[in-house]
């Protein structure tokens, strides 16, 4: 007589639960990327990475200086040119010395690197949002469009970007007859510093746009029906914008630069709100007369910023080039 083999399914053991896998968070995927093995094994770009920090951390703290630049009430003309501290005719409490007006040097400076870092911010900011916008339009359209838009990209680039920065801004003094404020001047900056810049950013975004256009998940979007703004923003643009941060960060200096340059020349930011530009240019008509400390503290503070952002953009840029990996 057979016996009966099946299984009571109610007895049965049941296999263990599969544990669910949680997925890894950003901060964890960032620190396991190439990119992040690759800043480690790079020493100048650590170095470089730590002094950007620092003078990011010196501007946004700019209000715990020792003195208000900005405020005529704590200023004292009998305080003006003083040397620094460990001369034989230095006062405390100005460290670094004082200038014409008797501003604390380095408080100054404190303040003037927050205008500087500001202006340089957003006009890269502008920038790069107006060269992308255009080099993806370009670069995804083409044609008619992209003729047009290259050809004024051509045009620019026949010209200094500091030229095309005043340019812009003597085009808004004589629109406003020469009275503005200082929010007034400082967008006026932005905007001349971010039309000086846009057209790396369009040229790279539009040479690799013309590359992601023609990958097949571009055609899979058509065929679903997406849009072309769609298409543009959702799935071009993730794939074309790697280059741009490497531009940005190197941007970044030369938007530094270039705004202290405008306000060195009298086209930047007033005395009463100075930039480390403004600073070098009011140092600068007393450097022949002994009080070298005016412009040599700004000018020196302006030199390693530029030179810490560079080498991070140097650092980046390799990094990210898969021909140089």
């Amino acid at each position: 007589m057979a016996t009966d083999v099946t299984p009571d399914l109610a007895t049965a053991p049941r296999p263990a639960p599969v544990p669910a896998v949680k997925a890894p968070s950003l901060l964890a995927r960032a620190l396991d990327s190439d990119l992040w093995h690759s800043f480690k094994r790079s020493k100048l770009a650590v170095v470089a990475a730590i002094g950007t920090l620092v003078f990011l951390l010196a501007a946004l703290l700019a209000n715990l200086a020792p003195q208000d630049p900005f405020d005529p009430a704590q200023l004292e003309l009998l305080n003006s040119r003083i040397p620094p501290l460990w001369s034989a005719e230095g006062q405390a409490p100005f460290l670094l010395g004082t200038d014409d007006q008797g501003r604390d040097i380095l408080s100054a400076i404190l303040h003037g690197l927050r205008v500087s870092i500001i202006v340089g911010g957003l006009g890269v900011l502008f920038s790069a949002s107006l060269g992308i916008t255009l080099g993806l339009v370009a670069g995804y359209v083409g044609g008619a469009v992209d003729a047009a838009i290259m050809r004024v990209a051509d045009v620019q680039l026949t010209f200094p970007a500091i030229l095309i920065a005043l340019l812009v801004d003597g085009v808004a003094k004589s629109i406003s007859g020469g009275q503005m404020s200082s929010g007034a001047i400082l967008g006026v900056l932005v905007l001349s510093i971010g039309l000086s810049f846009w057209v790396q950013y369009a040229r790279t975004v539009r040479s690799s746009v013309m590359v992601e256009k023609n990958k097949d998940y571009v055609a899979a979007a058509r065929l679903i029906g997406l849009s072309s703004p769609k298409i543009m923003l959702r799935h071009v643009l993730p794939n074309a914008i790697g280059p741009v941060f490497a531009i940005a960060t190197i941007n970044f200096a030369l938007a530094i630069i270039t705004e202290a340059t405008l306000s060195f020349l009298g086209s930047g930011m007033p005395d009463t709100q100075p930039s480390l530009g403004t600073l070098i240019r009011i140092g600068n008509r007393y450097l022949f007369s002994g009080e070298w400390w005016i412009a040599a503290f700004p000018g020196l503070t302006l030199a390693l910023l530029v030179l810490a952002v560079n080498l991070l953009g140097d650092w980046l840029r390799d990094a990210l080039n898969p021909r140089l990996s």
